[in-house]
């Protein structure tokens, strides 16, 4: 049995080395999704200022009642 020429071999080397890194790509987004570090913050960073909202418009509403009274 003859060995398959140089370039064969290195194009067969070459497209398993590309199934592998898509194969992590692919295991590494499923794990951690696709939100970057920066979007996962803006994210959170828009949640807190909704928590701060609604806190104050609740302490605004306790005011109100208790002027009222």
């Amino acid at each position: 049995m003859s060995r398959p020429p140089q370039w064969v071999q290195m194009l067969g080397s070459l497209l398993v080395a590309a199934a592998i890194v898509a194969i992590a790509i692919v295991v590494v987004t499923a794990h951690f999704g696709p939100a970057s570090s920066a979007e996962l913050e803006a994210r959170e960073e828009r949640l807190e200022l909704r928590e701060e909202i609604v806190e104050e418009r609740q302490e605004a509403r306790e005011e109100r009642r208790e002027e009222g009274r």
